[in-house]
């Protein structure tokens, strides 16, 4: 086979093995800890970490605004941040069907590379398998994140009547772009694929009172404010006419009868928030790279974990988490 694809050579832990790791990740990915190629890597630590690990199998692995590279770091980051950690370092294990193109294996390092550092966080170790296959690639991310000593703990469980709720920007975006993909939809939709690292750094240097934070991926928004509500046993109450849908999104459900509600981001949260500093909040996160269309699209209310929506209509719809198979590997 051509040295422009990757051969089942390049797994045998021998010099293909070596030469993969040089031409491709060492290259994109090289800094001080990676560099010292040994079984595992020693990093500076901290009381307090925060610890996830998500595992990426996107079909196809480039797409309009983003790809699976790009894809992997900005996933990992944003679970970190979403508990409030400060995201620090990566691993990330490769599975590389036989067939790969080389070229694209290349160009998906770099897009790790460039977005880690976007991201301020290090790729330390990696991983790469060789299977038998058609070509694919997959990739397992492993973050870690250190926790400020003073940092208040959020969660579901901190949310309380009252509360607003504050989702980060237009919905439905990488969900829309990998299907415009898949069925060769010719649009100008983008995946929203980012890293949110600027704007949660910047709510928690304010003190804004952050009860709950998520980000709004598979199951899209409904899902995660359906799964706050159950947990904290409230009720969450939000505003069709406010939520922020691109005219493009729209158009794309009305054609293939999706709903932007259960339609999935990947540069997206949705924030709860202390009534009192909603508005703060609000400046904040559409100041930040990615929020200019931020809105407070709701607030909890006393209750026993319904998710209701007031229709622009004037009806009460209520919301239960994504049933049934959806729009698999979308990321």
């Amino acid at each position: 086979m051509s040295e422009d694809y990757v051969t089942m050579a390049h797994g045998s832990g021998g010099l293909e093995t070596e030469q993969l790791i040089s031409a491709v990740f060492s290259s994109a990915f090289g800094n001080e800890y990676l560099s010292q190629m040994e079984d595992s890597t020693i990093v500076c630590g901290s009381h307090k970490i925060a610890l996830t690990t998500d595992s990426f199998v996107v079909t196809p692995i480039e797409f309009p605004g983003g790809d699976i590279g790009r894809l992997c770091i900005c996933g990992t980051v944003n679970d970190l941040l979403m508990r409030g950690a400060t995201p620090q370092y990566i691993t990330c294990g490769f599975i590389i069907e036989e067939g790969a193109s080389m070229d694209s294996l290349k160009k998906i390092a770099q897009s790790m590379g460039e977005t880690a550092k976007e991201a301020n966080v290090l790729i330390v170790a990696g991983d790469t398998k060789v299977v038998n296959g058609k070509g694919d690639i997959y990739i397992n991310t492993t973050g870690v994140g250190f926790i400020d000593e003073e940092q208040e703990e959020l969660g579901a469980k901190c949310c309380k009547p009252g509360d607003c709720i504050i989702v980060s920007g237009k919905l439905g975006e990488h969900h829309a772009a990998i299907l415009s993909s898949r069925m060769n939809i010719e649009n100008q939709i983008q995946s929203d694929c980012a890293p949110l690292n600027q704007m949660v750094a910047v709510l928690l240097e304010e003190k804004i009172q952050i009860h709950a934070m998520r980000d709004v991926t598979r199951g899209g928004l409904a899902t995660v404010l359906k799964e706050l509500a159950t947990a904290s046993q409230n009720d969450f109450m939000i505003r069709e006419d406010s939520l922020p849908v691109s005219s493009t999104i729209k158009d794309f459900c009305g054609l293939l009868g999706l709903d932007p509600l259960y339609m999935g981001n990947e540069g997206k949260m949705v924030a709860v928030v202390s009534n009192h500093h909603a508005q703060k909040a609000l400046e904040i996160i559409k100041r930040s790279p990615y929020g200019n269309d931020a809105a407070i699209i709701g607030q909890v209310e006393d209750g026993d974990g319904k998710l209701l929506m007031k229709t622009s209509i004037g009806g009460l719809r209520n919301l239960e988490v994504l049933t049934g198979e959806g729009l698999p590997r979308i990321c």
